[in-house]
């Protein structure tokens, strides 16, 4: 579980209740038909203007946002040295063991191809196809959730004034007009919160996860290149440590007068 999103959820949601109950409860917030306008409203807009399938593939996405695990950029960085220098010393075939346990799907699908004698222009095209389609499909979730942040408030204001019409048709009995004017505000308010509490973070945590990926792919890229084009391990080195901020910068080589890099082998995770 990401702690960042359960926190400012917690905080959000949690803050606004509290704020309710001291006031009037949360009775007076609930009104289902309410709900339903801008709930419904709002999905049924968004499946006017995507096909289901994406609708749905990004609701997927959602759910591996939230329940994220953090790629060690260390960890990655450590293999492909160790691939680098196996491949100088015994050759590409040397690592066809090594590539049949890999389990990260870019990275097992760049060193089959290199094992397999592809020439390097090829390898490096796919691989960066394969990462502008991959970038394309998040951006589509990411559209996704940014519509449905601007819908929302509009279907609340739709449901407003289907409240005030109904609220104006009964003026004949004063003693009803405050009990609906509230029940009439009550979907903008819902639209209010889902679009600035719910869809609007949601594609900004969507479009975070995406960069992250996108740049951990391109480090892996970047060290298959290199050990395709049987560059020397202490290049390929400098050329991922480029992509990590000087702090997390650990050499996996021995230092002058003997020492590791002075980082440390405790550099965490997050390296970017």
């Amino acid at each position: 579980m990401d702690i960042a999103t359960l926190l400012g959820v917690l905080a959000a949601f949690g803050l606004v209740a509290v704020a309710i109950i001291q006031g009037v409860g949360l009775a007076a917030f609930l009104d289902l038909p309410s709900l339903f306008i801008v709930v419904g409203g709002t999905l049924g807009v968004v499946l006017m203007n995507y096909p289901l399938g994406n609708v749905l593939a990004t609701f997927q996405a959602v759910l591996k946002t939230v329940i994220h695990r953090r790629t060690d950029v260390q960890v990655m960085k450590n293999r492909l040295v160790e691939l680098s220098q196996r491949v100088r010393r015994d050759g590409l075939l040397s690592i066809q063991d090594e590539v049949d346990s890999i389990t990260d799907p870019y990275l097992k699908k760049a060193l089959e191809m290199v094992v397999d004698g592809m020439e390097l222009a090829a390898i490096e095209n796919i691989l960066h196809n394969e990462l502008d389609n991959l970038d394309e499909r998040h951006q589509r979730g990411v559209e996704i959730f940014t519509s449905m942040a601007a819908y929302s408030p509009a279907m609340g204001l739709i449901g407003t004034l289907i409240g005030l019409v109904a609220m104006l048709q009964n003026m004949s009995d004063p003693s009803s007009i405050g009990p609906a004017m509230a029940v009439a505000l009550l979907t903008t308010f819902y639209g209010a919160i889902l679009a600035n509490m719910v869809f609007s973070p949601v594609a900004g945590k969507l479009r975070t996860r995406s960069r992250e990926e996108i740049l951990y792919k391109e480090f892996i890229l970047i060290g298959v290149v290199s050990i395709a084009g049987g560059e020397n391990p202490r290049v390929l080195e400098q050329r991922l440590h480029s992509f990590l901020s000087p702090a997390t910068r650990v050499s996996s080589f021995p230092q002058p007068g003997g020492a590791m890099s002075k980082a440390g082998a405790n550099a965490g995770a997050k390296a970017w």
